[in-house]
Protein backbone atom coordinates (compact mmCIF):
# COMPACT_ATOMS: atom_id res chain seq x y z
CA UNK A 1 0.00 0.00 0.00
CA UNK A 2 1.65 3.68 -1.14
CA UNK A 3 1.53 6.20 1.72
CA UNK A 4 0.83 9.84 0.85
CA UNK A 5 4.40 10.56 1.78
CA UNK A 6 6.03 8.44 -0.98
CA UNK A 7 4.33 10.38 -4.06
CA UNK A 8 4.27 14.11 -2.75
CA UNK A 9 7.11 17.25 -2.69
CA UNK A 10 5.14 18.49 0.23
CA UNK A 11 2.47 18.83 2.61
CA UNK A 12 0.69 22.22 4.04
CA UNK A 13 -1.11 21.36 7.61
CA UNK A 14 -3.16 23.67 8.31
CA UNK A 15 -4.78 24.59 12.23
CA UNK A 16 -7.68 26.70 12.07
CA UNK A 17 -9.53 29.33 14.24
CA UNK A 18 -12.28 31.76 14.27
CA UNK A 19 -9.84 34.35 13.46
CA UNK A 20 -6.29 33.20 12.17
CA UNK A 21 -5.05 29.87 10.53
CA UNK A 22 -1.74 28.83 10.60
CA UNK A 23 -0.49 26.95 8.03
CA UNK A 24 3.05 24.79 8.09
CA UNK A 25 5.02 23.02 4.97
CA UNK A 26 6.21 19.79 6.09
CA UNK A 27 8.42 17.72 3.52
CA UNK A 28 7.93 13.80 3.21
CA UNK A 29 9.95 12.58 5.66
CA UNK A 30 7.79 14.90 8.00
CA UNK A 31 10.64 17.84 8.52
CA UNK A 32 8.94 21.84 8.82
CA UNK A 33 10.14 23.57 5.95
CA UNK A 34 8.22 26.84 6.75
CA UNK A 35 5.09 28.10 8.68
CA UNK A 36 3.11 31.08 8.65
CA UNK A 37 -0.33 32.53 10.12
CA UNK A 38 -2.86 34.65 7.82
CA UNK A 39 -6.12 35.55 8.90
CA UNK A 40 -9.66 33.86 8.34
CA UNK A 41 -10.96 36.55 5.08
CA UNK A 42 -10.20 36.81 1.57
CA UNK A 43 -7.07 38.64 2.25
CA UNK A 44 -5.73 36.07 4.27
CA UNK A 45 -6.78 33.18 2.09
CA UNK A 46 -5.06 34.70 -0.75
CA UNK A 47 -1.92 35.72 1.37
CA UNK A 48 -1.42 31.91 2.13
CA UNK A 49 -1.73 30.32 -1.28
CA UNK A 50 0.64 32.96 -2.48
CA UNK A 51 2.98 32.16 0.37
CA UNK A 52 2.37 28.40 -0.44
CA UNK A 53 3.31 28.96 -4.25
CA UNK A 54 6.10 30.72 -3.39
CA UNK A 55 7.67 28.18 -0.65
CA UNK A 56 6.65 24.70 -1.72
CA UNK A 57 9.50 22.55 -2.76
CA UNK A 58 7.58 21.12 -5.92
CA UNK A 59 4.33 20.70 -7.71
CA UNK A 60 3.24 17.99 -5.57
CA UNK A 61 1.53 18.68 -2.72
CA UNK A 62 -1.76 18.61 -1.02
CA UNK A 63 -3.33 21.24 1.86
CA UNK A 64 -4.31 19.11 4.94
CA UNK A 65 -6.92 21.05 6.65
CA UNK A 66 -8.81 20.59 10.36
CA UNK A 67 -12.46 21.68 10.54
CA UNK A 68 -13.30 21.81 7.14
CA UNK A 69 -16.93 22.28 7.63
CA UNK A 70 -16.34 24.79 9.98
CA UNK A 71 -13.90 27.19 10.77
CA UNK A 72 -11.39 26.12 7.79
CA UNK A 73 -14.43 26.23 5.26
CA UNK A 74 -13.15 29.69 3.79
CA UNK A 75 -9.87 28.61 3.03
CA UNK A 76 -11.17 25.15 1.83
CA UNK A 77 -13.11 26.97 -0.75
CA UNK A 78 -10.28 28.65 -1.82
CA UNK A 79 -7.60 26.31 -2.29
CA UNK A 80 -10.15 24.15 -4.09
CA UNK A 81 -11.06 27.20 -6.63
CA UNK A 82 -7.39 27.43 -7.28
CA UNK A 83 -7.12 23.87 -8.35
CA UNK A 84 -5.51 22.45 -4.69
CA UNK A 85 -6.00 19.25 -3.32
CA UNK A 86 -7.51 19.61 0.01
CA UNK A 87 -7.91 16.54 2.46
CA UNK A 88 -9.48 16.85 5.82
CA UNK A 89 -7.57 15.52 8.87
CA UNK A 90 -8.94 14.63 12.36
CA UNK A 91 -8.46 16.49 15.31
CA UNK A 92 -5.20 15.54 16.90
CA UNK A 93 -5.94 13.62 20.28
CA UNK A 94 -4.90 14.80 23.67
CA UNK A 95 -2.44 11.41 23.56
CA UNK A 96 -0.35 12.74 20.33
CA UNK A 97 0.17 16.18 21.99
CA UNK A 98 3.52 14.80 23.47
CA UNK A 99 4.94 18.07 22.69
CA UNK A 100 2.39 20.29 24.44
CA UNK A 101 -0.17 22.82 22.33
CA UNK A 102 -0.01 25.58 20.32
CA UNK A 103 -1.42 26.39 16.79
CA UNK A 104 2.33 25.92 15.00
CA UNK A 105 2.15 22.20 17.05
CA UNK A 106 -1.16 21.54 15.46
CA UNK A 107 -0.39 22.46 12.19
CA UNK A 108 2.32 20.45 12.62
CA UNK A 109 0.30 17.22 13.75
CA UNK A 110 -2.02 17.72 10.46
CA UNK A 111 0.68 17.68 7.84
CA UNK A 112 2.03 14.68 9.67
CA UNK A 113 -1.14 12.70 10.22
CA UNK A 114 -2.25 13.56 5.92
CA UNK A 115 1.75 11.62 5.23
CA UNK A 116 0.43 8.51 6.81
CA UNK A 117 -2.45 8.24 5.31
CA UNK A 118 -2.71 5.73 1.92
CA UNK A 119 -2.17 7.41 -1.16
CA UNK A 120 -5.54 5.86 -2.64
CA UNK A 121 -8.08 6.87 0.39
CA UNK A 122 -7.26 10.31 1.20
CA UNK A 123 -10.52 11.39 3.11
CA UNK A 124 -11.55 14.49 1.19
CA UNK A 125 -14.09 17.12 2.17
CA UNK A 126 -17.53 16.41 1.86
CA UNK A 127 -19.22 18.36 -1.19
CA UNK A 128 -20.87 21.82 -1.78
CA UNK A 129 -23.58 22.53 -3.85
CA UNK A 130 -27.02 20.38 -3.90
CA UNK A 131 -25.63 18.63 -1.44
CA UNK A 132 -25.38 21.13 1.25
CA UNK A 133 -29.40 22.54 0.47
CA UNK A 134 -29.88 18.30 1.66
CA UNK A 135 -27.86 18.80 4.48
CA UNK A 136 -29.14 22.02 5.81
CA UNK A 137 -32.98 21.02 4.75
CA UNK A 138 -32.12 17.90 7.18
CA UNK A 139 -31.25 19.74 10.09
CA UNK A 140 -33.89 22.04 9.66
CA UNK A 141 -36.33 19.07 9.46
CA UNK A 142 -35.09 17.39 12.64
CA UNK A 143 -35.54 20.28 14.50
CA UNK A 144 -39.18 20.62 13.48
CA UNK A 145 -39.58 16.89 14.42
CA UNK A 146 -38.24 17.55 17.82
CA UNK A 147 -40.32 20.85 18.14
CA UNK A 148 -43.46 19.05 17.06
CA UNK A 149 -42.63 15.87 19.85
CA UNK A 150 -42.10 18.26 22.57
CA UNK A 151 -45.66 20.53 21.78
CA UNK A 152 -47.59 16.84 21.26
CA UNK A 153 -46.10 15.81 24.20
CA UNK A 154 -46.90 18.92 26.24
CA UNK A 155 -50.75 19.22 24.71
CA UNK A 156 -51.41 15.77 26.02
CA UNK A 157 -50.39 16.20 29.49
CA UNK A 158 -52.64 19.47 29.24
CA UNK A 159 -55.73 17.01 28.02
CA UNK A 160 -55.01 14.48 30.66
CA UNK A 161 -55.44 17.08 33.30
CA UNK A 162 -58.49 18.65 32.19
CA UNK A 163 -62.35 17.23 32.17
CA UNK A 164 -63.37 14.16 30.40
CA UNK A 165 -63.76 15.77 27.20
CA UNK A 166 -60.42 16.49 27.44
CA UNK A 167 -59.03 13.40 28.56
CA UNK A 168 -61.24 11.51 25.73
CA UNK A 169 -59.01 14.15 23.05
CA UNK A 170 -56.01 12.42 24.43
CA UNK A 171 -56.63 9.31 23.88
CA UNK A 172 -56.56 8.91 20.41
CA UNK A 173 -54.19 10.10 17.86
CA UNK A 174 -54.55 13.66 17.41
CA UNK A 175 -55.84 14.36 13.92
CA UNK A 176 -56.12 17.48 12.12
CA UNK A 177 -60.20 17.38 13.16
CA UNK A 178 -59.40 16.70 17.00
CA UNK A 179 -56.70 19.66 16.44
CA UNK A 180 -59.63 21.79 14.62
CA UNK A 181 -61.73 21.18 18.04
CA UNK A 182 -59.51 22.72 20.40
CA UNK A 183 -58.49 25.83 18.25
CA UNK A 184 -62.45 26.54 17.87
CA UNK A 185 -63.02 26.31 21.54
CA UNK A 186 -64.27 28.88 22.95
CA UNK A 187 -64.58 29.76 26.81
CA UNK A 188 -67.95 28.46 28.82
CA UNK A 189 -69.48 30.60 31.47
CA UNK A 190 -68.22 30.92 34.86
CA UNK A 191 -64.67 29.83 33.69
CA UNK A 192 -62.21 29.42 36.35
CA UNK A 193 -58.89 30.90 35.56
CA UNK A 194 -57.22 27.72 35.64
CA UNK A 195 -59.79 26.45 33.19
CA UNK A 196 -59.06 29.70 30.70
CA UNK A 197 -55.46 29.67 30.82
CA UNK A 198 -55.68 25.99 30.01
CA UNK A 199 -57.85 26.88 26.71
CA UNK A 200 -55.51 29.19 25.65
CA UNK A 201 -52.19 27.00 26.26
CA UNK A 202 -54.81 24.21 23.82
CA UNK A 203 -55.43 26.35 21.76
CA UNK A 204 -51.56 27.77 21.34
CA UNK A 205 -50.52 24.21 21.16
CA UNK A 206 -52.86 22.62 18.86
CA UNK A 207 -51.58 25.70 16.04
CA UNK A 208 -48.23 25.40 16.39
CA UNK A 209 -48.62 21.56 15.85
CA UNK A 210 -51.18 21.88 12.77
CA UNK A 211 -48.43 24.86 11.96
CA UNK A 212 -45.51 22.37 12.14
CA UNK A 213 -47.46 19.33 10.22
CA UNK A 214 -47.63 22.08 7.17
CA UNK A 215 -43.78 22.43 7.45
CA UNK A 216 -42.62 19.52 7.43
CA UNK A 217 -44.86 18.89 4.41
CA UNK A 218 -43.16 21.81 2.39
CA UNK A 219 -39.58 20.30 3.58
CA UNK A 220 -40.32 16.99 2.53
CA UNK A 221 -41.28 18.25 -1.01
CA UNK A 222 -38.20 20.33 -1.30
CA UNK A 223 -36.15 17.12 -0.50
CA UNK A 224 -38.13 15.38 -2.92
CA UNK A 225 -37.59 18.18 -5.80
CA UNK A 226 -33.39 17.74 -4.92
CA UNK A 227 -33.30 14.18 -4.83
CA UNK A 228 -35.12 14.07 -7.84
CA UNK A 229 -32.45 16.31 -9.62
CA UNK A 230 -29.19 14.20 -7.92
CA UNK A 231 -30.36 10.82 -7.49
CA UNK A 232 -33.67 10.02 -9.37
CA UNK A 233 -33.23 6.41 -9.75
CA UNK A 234 -32.97 6.09 -5.85
CA UNK A 235 -36.35 7.11 -5.29
CA UNK A 236 -37.15 3.93 -7.58
CA UNK A 237 -36.14 1.50 -4.89
CA UNK A 238 -38.81 0.15 -2.88
CA UNK A 239 -38.83 1.87 0.80
CA UNK A 240 -36.52 4.46 0.13
CA UNK A 241 -38.43 8.26 0.63
CA UNK A 242 -37.16 11.72 -0.39
CA UNK A 243 -36.06 11.45 3.42
CA UNK A 244 -34.74 8.28 3.69
CA UNK A 245 -32.94 9.19 0.05
CA UNK A 246 -31.27 12.91 0.82
CA UNK A 247 -29.82 11.40 4.26
CA UNK A 248 -27.99 9.27 2.19
CA UNK A 249 -26.78 11.40 -0.46
CA UNK A 250 -25.77 13.61 1.86
CA UNK A 251 -23.44 10.97 4.33
CA UNK A 252 -22.41 9.62 0.72
CA UNK A 253 -21.62 13.21 -0.32
CA UNK A 254 -19.74 12.45 -4.17
CA UNK A 255 -18.16 9.57 -5.56
CA UNK A 256 -14.59 8.38 -4.24
CA UNK A 257 -15.63 9.63 -0.59
CA UNK A 258 -16.74 5.74 0.08
CA UNK A 259 -14.07 3.33 -2.09
CA UNK A 260 -16.78 0.41 -1.82
CA UNK A 261 -19.92 -0.95 -0.23
CA UNK A 262 -18.23 -2.16 2.79
CA UNK A 263 -16.76 1.75 3.27
CA UNK A 264 -20.47 3.04 2.43
CA UNK A 265 -21.55 0.48 5.23
CA UNK A 266 -18.84 1.36 7.63
CA UNK A 267 -19.81 5.20 7.76
CA UNK A 268 -22.97 4.25 8.26
CA UNK A 269 -22.11 1.99 11.46
CA UNK A 270 -24.40 -1.18 9.49
CA UNK A 271 -21.41 -3.25 9.85
CA UNK A 272 -21.40 -5.77 12.31
CA UNK A 273 -18.01 -5.91 14.57
CA UNK A 274 -16.14 -8.97 15.88
CA UNK A 275 -16.23 -9.82 19.00
CA UNK A 276 -15.23 -13.16 19.42
CA UNK A 277 -13.51 -15.50 22.01
CA UNK A 278 -11.84 -18.49 21.80
CA UNK A 279 -14.40 -21.04 20.98
CA UNK A 280 -16.70 -18.50 20.74
CA UNK A 281 -17.63 -16.84 17.68
CA UNK A 282 -20.03 -13.84 17.31
CA UNK A 283 -20.64 -10.37 16.21
CA UNK A 284 -22.06 -7.41 18.38
CA UNK A 285 -24.12 -4.47 16.50
CA UNK A 286 -21.58 -1.42 15.72
CA UNK A 287 -22.40 1.45 17.81
CA UNK A 288 -20.36 3.98 15.59
CA UNK A 289 -20.71 5.75 12.74
CA UNK A 290 -22.94 8.34 10.78
CA UNK A 291 -26.12 7.48 13.27
CA UNK A 292 -28.67 9.55 10.65
CA UNK A 293 -27.37 7.08 7.73
CA UNK A 294 -27.77 4.45 9.99
CA UNK A 295 -31.32 4.97 11.01
CA UNK A 296 -32.22 5.55 7.27
CA UNK A 297 -31.12 2.24 6.86
CA UNK A 298 -33.18 1.03 9.32
CA UNK A 299 -36.25 3.04 7.88
CA UNK A 300 -35.55 1.60 4.70
CA UNK A 301 -35.61 -2.01 5.99
CA UNK A 302 -39.16 -1.38 8.39
CA UNK A 303 -40.55 0.05 4.78
CA UNK A 304 -39.60 -3.04 2.88
CA UNK A 305 -40.72 -5.40 5.51
CA UNK A 306 -44.18 -3.65 5.57
CA UNK A 307 -44.62 -3.03 1.65
CA UNK A 308 -42.50 -5.78 -0.21
CA UNK A 309 -43.87 -9.28 -0.70
CA UNK A 310 -40.88 -11.41 -1.05
CA UNK A 311 -39.70 -9.65 2.38
CA UNK A 312 -42.70 -10.02 4.51
CA UNK A 313 -42.66 -13.43 3.37
CA UNK A 314 -38.89 -13.69 4.57
CA UNK A 315 -39.98 -12.31 7.82
CA UNK A 316 -42.74 -14.59 7.95
CA UNK A 317 -40.06 -17.72 7.48
CA UNK A 318 -37.64 -16.65 9.98
CA UNK A 319 -40.30 -15.89 12.80
CA UNK A 320 -41.27 -19.37 12.21
CA UNK A 321 -38.10 -20.34 13.25
CA UNK A 322 -38.26 -19.05 16.69
CA UNK A 323 -35.98 -15.48 15.27
CA UNK A 324 -36.57 -11.60 16.97
CA UNK A 325 -37.52 -8.82 14.75
CA UNK A 326 -34.43 -7.48 15.66
CA UNK A 327 -32.56 -10.62 15.01
CA UNK A 328 -34.18 -10.93 11.20
CA UNK A 329 -33.23 -7.53 10.16
CA UNK A 330 -29.75 -8.35 11.05
CA UNK A 331 -29.77 -11.37 9.25
CA UNK A 332 -27.74 -11.47 5.91
CA UNK A 333 -30.77 -13.00 3.97
CA UNK A 334 -32.22 -12.37 1.28
CA UNK A 335 -35.00 -9.32 1.67
CA UNK A 336 -36.27 -8.36 -1.69
CA UNK A 337 -35.77 -8.29 -5.50
CA UNK A 338 -35.86 -5.37 -7.51
CA UNK A 339 -37.68 -5.56 -11.13
CA UNK A 340 -34.20 -4.70 -12.54
CA UNK A 341 -33.01 -8.25 -11.59
CA UNK A 342 -30.85 -6.44 -8.71
CA UNK A 343 -30.65 -8.26 -5.82
CA UNK A 344 -30.36 -7.07 -2.49
CA UNK A 345 -29.54 -8.87 0.40
CA UNK A 346 -29.60 -7.89 4.16
CA UNK A 347 -25.80 -7.85 4.10
CA UNK A 348 -25.56 -5.20 1.48
CA UNK A 349 -28.54 -2.92 2.90
CA UNK A 350 -27.78 -3.28 6.52
CA UNK A 351 -24.87 -4.78 7.09
CA UNK A 352 -23.12 -4.08 4.14
CA UNK A 353 -19.78 -6.95 4.28
CA UNK A 354 -20.60 -8.42 0.55
CA UNK A 355 -18.06 -6.83 -2.04
CA UNK A 356 -18.76 -9.34 -4.65
CA UNK A 357 -22.45 -7.45 -5.11
CA UNK A 358 -22.57 -3.93 -5.26
CA UNK A 359 -24.95 -2.58 -2.59
CA UNK A 360 -28.29 -1.10 -4.58
CA UNK A 361 -28.81 1.55 -2.39
CA UNK A 362 -24.76 2.96 -2.86
CA UNK A 363 -24.79 2.02 -6.85
CA UNK A 364 -27.86 4.30 -7.41
CA UNK A 365 -26.32 6.86 -6.01
CA UNK A 366 -23.54 6.52 -7.76
CA UNK A 367 -25.14 5.20 -10.99
CA UNK A 368 -27.41 8.80 -10.89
Amino acid sequence: MQMLAEIVDAVIGGDTHRDTHTLEICGPSGVPIATTTIRNDERGFARGLAWIADRAPGSRFVVALEGTRSYGLGLNRAAQAAGLTVIEVERPRRAGRRRGKSDPIDAHLAALYALRLPADRLPVPRAHGDREALRILLGARRELVTARTRQVNRLRALLLGGDETDRDLARGTLTDRRLSVLVRRRGRDRETREQAVRRAELRRLAIAIRLAVQELAANKDQLLSVVSVMAPRLLDLVGIGPVSAAQAIVSWSHEGRCRNDAAFAALAGACPLPASSGRVVRHRLNRGGDRQLNRALHDVILTRGRVCPRTHDYVQLRRAQGKSDNEIRRTPGLLTWEPAGVGIWASDVHFGVSNRRPSTLARAIIDA
